[in-house]
């Protein structure tokens, strides 16, 4: 690349970009971990809990995009030592929330904000304008890996910290581990970083949102992104007390969470290498219609142990192996100028899918005394979101250039 000086190695960008990922993604996907000890603790129902998971889902996707547009605007850097704060404080105010509004605000909105800061969009941004385009699918494949390694990582760990230190210090023993991102973000400061430095920005964000919503295409791609958000996020969450329902020992559910983490290392990975090589389109729709197989399987076949871990290794295949495809797509489409935004965008998409997921899980289950209803939606959108992705171009899309000195 001509302008090497101005961009980071791809080594650093990767290393220091999948450290942030892992710790931001892994302290996440542990959170179904704390539905029963702190509900039982504080006398809550369960929806109380899966509605602040569904405020953090739904923050983080509104936050997403202004995450977005200030770090394709001043830089990566200082957007995700903000988010590392944030994480810390929403961690430590979860843990001593005594209200359902102390813990939606907590665990909700900081820690929905903080994760807007630290995840996928801001830091495909500085992949998608330090690596090659060549590369580009790969790298975001790299990156995701990571991220779901550490959902292998980390939850056995906040498994581990909740039997030895007790729900509550295990969280503020998380806070001091999300402070360790703002030394690692230092590896992600772009120098001579102005706006999109190296691709010219021939548009606003005005003009960029406009031409994105107005194509068919990421639309399609926005619909198949919230089935994503729905299914993940609802069984990430309710699995563990699914299982617990079921009569099943509580090591099953912390063992599915990490088999789904270490399983999605290698589908998010073999995403990114497929998406250099084969359309991305159909990837994604390989992916949302083996979910809605894999599921319907699950709920045919008879509950044990071994069932749910066959489960949780292909479902870990598919899990976030959409991402690579998604925003490697999104870039390719509209050019890296304003990639953190998009992504930002298609993200919330995702996100508004996740808020559902969980709260309807939560919600029918208080209901029904069954999560069955939530089940059967989710294979239904995985059909749908298979279907949709099918009609998506993914050519980069023809502009007519603006006339000299614009």
């Amino acid at each position: 690349m001509s302008h090497s000086s101005k961009t980071l190695s791809m080594t650093q960008v990767l290393v220091c970009g999948a450290a942030i990922v892992t710790l931001s993604m892994g302290i996440r996907h542990g959170f179904g971990l704390w539905l029963q000890p702190m509900t039982q603790s504080l006398d809550w129902n369960r929806e109380t809990f899966a509605f602040a998971l569904a405020i953090q889902n739904l923050t983080w996707g509104v936050t997403g995009i202004f995450a977005g547009m200030l770090a394709d605007r001043f830089g990566a850097f200082r957007v995700i030592v903000g988010g590392a704060l944030l994480y810390a404080l929403g961690l430590g105010g979860m843990a001593y929330a005594t209200t359902a509004l102390q813990l939606s605000l907590s665990a909700g909105v900081l820690i929905g904000t903080a994760q807007a800061g630290t995840t996928y969009a801001v830091i495909y941004g500085v992949i998608g304008r330090n690596i090659s385009a060549s590369k580009r699918s790969w790298a975001m494949g790299v990156a995701a890996a990571a991220g779901s390694f550490g959902q292998f990582l980390m939850v056995p760990t906040e498994g581990f910290l909740i039997d030895f230190l007790g729900w509550q210090q295990a969280l503020v023993a998380l806070a001091l581990a999300a402070l360790l991102i703002m030394p690692l973000a230092w590896g992600l400061r772009e120098p001579h970083f102005r706006g999109g430095a190296g691709h010219f920005r021939e548009q606003s964000i005005m003009q960029a949102l406009r031409e994105a919503f107005r194509y068919r295409s990421f639309q399609l791609l926005m619909a198949g992104y919230f089935v994503c958000g729905f299914q993940v996020v609802f069984i990430g969450v309710h699995m563990p007390s699914y299982l617990k329902d079921q009569g099943l020992a509580a090591n099953v559910a912390s063992t599915s969470l990490a088999l789904i983490g270490l399983f999605n290392v290698f589908g998010t990975y073999a995403a990114g290498v497929l998406g250099q090589r084969m359309q991305k389109k159909n990837i994604l729709a390989f992916i949302y219609l083996t979910r809605a197989v894999i599921i319907s399987v699950f709920l045919l076949v008879p509950l044990t142990p071994m069932s749910v871990y066959v489960f949780s290794a292909v479902m870990g295949l598919l899990w976030l192996s959409t991402v690579p495809p998604t925003n490697a797509m999104v870039a390719q489409i509209f050019g890296v100028a304003h990639l953190s935004m998009l992504g930002g965008f298609v993200f919330f998409s995702h996100q508004i899918g996740s808020f559902l997921g969980v709260w309807l899980g939560g919600f029918l289950y208080d209901r029904t005394g069954s999560y069955d209803i939530v089940w059967y939606i989710a294979i239904a959108l995985g059909v749908l979101a298979a279907l949709v992705n099918l009609p998506i171009k993914e050519a980069a899309i023809a502009r007519t250039p603006l006339p000299q000195g614009a």
